[in-house]
Parts: C-alpha cells; sequence; structure tokens
C-alpha cells in the first residue's frame, strides 16, 4: 500500500515543478478534469493558486470535456473542492471555462498530420490526413498547465499528460479519428500499455501547440494522492504511468465467466459507465457474462445517446465488416460501441461477440434490446450473492471503472504492446 501525499509534500513539489519566477506576469490557464475521473484534485488546485496568484497576471480553469456535457459553476466549484461563496471571494480571480468540441466557432486549427505521418504512428493501419483543432480560448493564455490523474484507458493506454489537450480541449476530427485507431487496435490490447499508436498520435498532436506547456500528473490511490509528477506532459506522463501501473493494476490467475462489475455514482450515463466493462474485459472468460450493475444509470449518453440507438453495440469486426454502411458516423461513438461490446467476429453476416454483456441499470428493457445489450433488472441482484466467489470464476468488483484487471497469462488478443 503506497504512502500519500500531505499537503506539504504537494506544496513542495508544485513549487519545485512551476517555479513561480518562470510564470511571473503570465496569463495561465489551467486544464483539469470534469467529474468522471477521481482524484483529490482540490488539494493540487489549492496550492498551484496558493503558488501562484500573487505572481500571475491571471489564473483561469478549462475543464477538459472531450465530448463529456458541461459543466455548471457549482459542479467546477465541487470538483476543485471549494464552495460557490470561496468562488466569489477567496477565488474569485479564477474564471471557469468549459470546453466546446462541437462549437467550430470555439475551435482554431492548429496544423494537420499528413498520411504519412498517421501511416508511422498507427503502424500502417491508416492513412490519411487528420486535421488538428483545438479550442480557441487556449490562445489567450501564456502558458498551459495541465492538472489531472493517469489511469489504465481504453483508447491510449494510460491517461493524463496530453490526453487533456487530445481529446480533452481538441476539435472533432483528431478525437473521432484516435478513438477509432484505438477501437482497430481494440481495448484489451491497448489498456494498461504506454507506448501505444494512439499515444504517439496524441503526443503528435500536442508538438503542434505552440502555447508552453507545463504539467502536474497526479496518481491517485484509495482516495489520497500517492504520486505527483511535475515537468512536460509527456515527462510528467511517462512518471506517472509508472506509478499507475504498480497501483491499478491487478493481477488474476484465470478468468472468470461470471462478473459484477459496480459503477460508482461518477459514471452517470453508460457512455462513461462503460468503464465497468473497458477495465474487466481481460479477465472476462469465453462465453462469459459481465454485468454492468448502475442502477443509478438512466441514461445511454446525454450526447450521444441517438446516434448509439441507431448503431447499437456492436464488436469491431461487425463495423470493419460494413464500412460503408457505418463510416458516416462519428468514428469515436463508433469506438465507444466496440469498446462495452468487448471483442469478437462477423463473418458471413453474423456477429458473434466473445463474451455476453448485460445492464442492469435504470436504462429500460427494450432500449437495451434496442442497442444489442443484455439486460437485467437491478432489483434482482444481490450484490453479497456474488462476494467470495472467485474460486468458482465468479468476481465482484464493488467500484469498477478505473482500476485494471489482467490475466497473470493473458490470452493473444489481450496481450498488448509496450514499446516505446
Amino acid at each position: 500500500m503506497s504512502a500519500h501525499l500531505t499537503a506539504e509534500q504537494v506544496a513542495a513539489i508544485v513549487a519545485k515543478g512551476i517555479p513561480a519566477e518562470g510564470m511571473r506576469g503570465k496569463r495561465v490557464l489551467l486544464i483539469i478534469p470534469d467529474a468522471t475521473r477521481s482524484c483529490p484534485l482540490g488539494m493540487v488546485f489549492k496550492e498551484v493558486y496558493n503558488h501562484l496568484v500573487s505572481e500571475v497576471a491571471s489564473l483561469d480553469v478549462m475543464v477538459a470535456l472531450g465530448t463529456h456535457p458541461p459543466m455548471s459553476e457549482e459542479a467546477i466549484c465541487e470538483r476543485l473542492e471549494i464552495t460557490p461563496e470561496e468562488h466569489a471571494s477567496r477565488y474569485a480571480k479564477v474564471g471557469f471555462l468549459n470546453h466546446e468540441w462541437d462549437n467550430p466557432n470555439a475551435l482554431r486549427q492548429i496544423g494537420v498530420l499528413t498520411p504519412a505521418e498517421i501511416s508511422d504512428l498507427s503502424g500502417g493501419l491508416f492513412s490519411m490526413e487528420v486535421p488538428v483543432t483545438i479550442n480557441e480560448r487556449l490562445f489567450d493564455y501564456d502558458e498551459l498547465l495541465i492538472i489531472g490523474p493517469v489511469f489504465p484507458h481504453e483508447v491510449v493506454g494510460f491517461s493524463g499528460g496530453n490526453k487533456y489537450l487530445f481529446p480533452g480541449v481538441a476539435g472533432p476530427e483528431i478525437l473521432n479519428f484516435f478513438h477509432w485507431l484505438g477501437a482497430v487496435v481494440t481495448n484489451p490490447m491497448i489498456i494498461g500499455h504506454k507506448w501505444t499508436p494512439v499515444r504517439k498520435v496524441v503526443d503528435r498532436a500536442a508538438a503542434l501547440v505552440p502555447i508552453p506547456k507545463r504539467c502536474l500528473c497526479m496518481v491517485a490511490d484509495k482516495g489520497g494522492l500517492a504520486g505527483l509528477f511535475a515537468g512536460t506532459p509527456e515527462q510528467a506522463w511517462d512518471e506517472a504511468s509508472e506509478l499507475s501501473r504498480k497501483l491499478h493494476i491487478t493481477t488474476k490467475p484465470h478468468p472468470f465467466h461470471t462478473i459484477l462489475s459496480c459503477a460508482p455514482a461518477m459514471y452517470d450515463e453508460l457512455w462513461v459507465g462503460g468503464k465497468c466493462m473497458y477495465k474487466l474485459e481481460p479477465v472476462l472468460a469465453d462465453g462469459g457474462e459481465l454485468i454492468i450493475y448502475a442502477p443509478h444509470i438512466h441514461e445511454v449518453s446525454v450526447v450521444h445517446g441517438k446516434l448509439i440507438e441507431e448503431i447499437g453495440y456492436h464488436c469491431r469486426d461487425y463495423f470493419l465488416g460494413q464500412w460503408d454502411r457505418f463510416k458516416h458516423y462519428p468514428w469515436g461513438v463508433i469506438a465507444h460501441s466496440t469498446h462495452v461490446r468487448g471483442v469478437g467476429t462477423y463473418e458471413n453476416g453474423v456477429e458473434q461477440c466473445r463474451a455476453k454483456v448485460t445492464l442492469a441499470t435504470g436504462i429500460p428493457k427494450e432500449i437495451c434490446e434496442r442497442i444489442n445489450m443484455g439486460y437485467r433488472d437491478p432489483a434482482s441482484i444481490r450484490i453479497e450473492d456474488f462476494a467470495d466467489r472467485e474460486e468458482e470464476g465468479v468476481l465482484l468488483v464493488p467500484k469498477a471503472g478505473e482500476m485494471l484487471f489482467q490475466l497473470e497469462n493473458p490470452a493473444p488478443w489481450a496481450a498488448g504492446c509496450d514499446r516505446p
């Protein structure tokens, strides 16, 4: 078990990693996660504020929403662990901004990734031009300071670092592209591995951002802060992901035919609740069943729900085998579909998924059937019935979505790659 950093230790790391004299007179934008990532963000935010407020010209906050819904002022205050009254008084100088990924007028193109670059970065999987757009408001600032946690991640391998720029505050072209790139590689081959094709795309896109960037990468552990790493987004992420690998990956000796994956309250729609599948797919047995237990989830997705109801949840090969039918949908939505449904095949017009995924949520049965997911009444589930049965092949995960589970000897379809 790791020791948690104290406020004094956090203050020392912030002071060393972000010398105040180097920020004097600058307009600084803090880029932070929304409420779907757990971490003691308030502790770090307050230390950064105390350290910089008397030196900088301005210090504002932008929420790296990606394509998630915008946050209210009250919700951002809660995320920063301050009250609205404190925002109006002690932190009155701090402005709050939400990213607007779907507003072309809020974005600026900063370059393109060429077909040759994309081919190189993706290992030959794609060869296409990808425009790189980012939030226009970033250019109102002299320095960007990314503050966010690092966890195993289904699209990029490990979250954090430049991922808070792409897709955090990016436009749709780049985020749709690399989400689908990750889906083509597949979640089990990506998640918990550092040097993935998607990470290479994210870092290459970030190199096009002309504003100086610093980063504070957090490694959260059991409600506390196990590590805080300062530096460039690349350096801080590299160090933090090594600690995340040690703390956030649990290995099991055998797969499980039944998994009850319980979603915490911070996952308020299936769009983010799908993490309860992503983090456990590597230990789900062929032909097994994973149940996402979340009575509090009533929406597939506030932003993307209509599209998901149109295409449903399917394996990667289902879409690749009918690409002309689906290629006009946002690739990020297709990628989400495959991540939740898991690995499978599509041959002779027949889809065969490796395992079953069942929703025990507030989403009605008819919608579950429409989107090609199993349904179970959450009231029929007694969590205690799944406890202490690992030797029988039954796994209970009381708080799923951030801790990654892998097999000691992964199956070939989940072996991944970790070459820099």
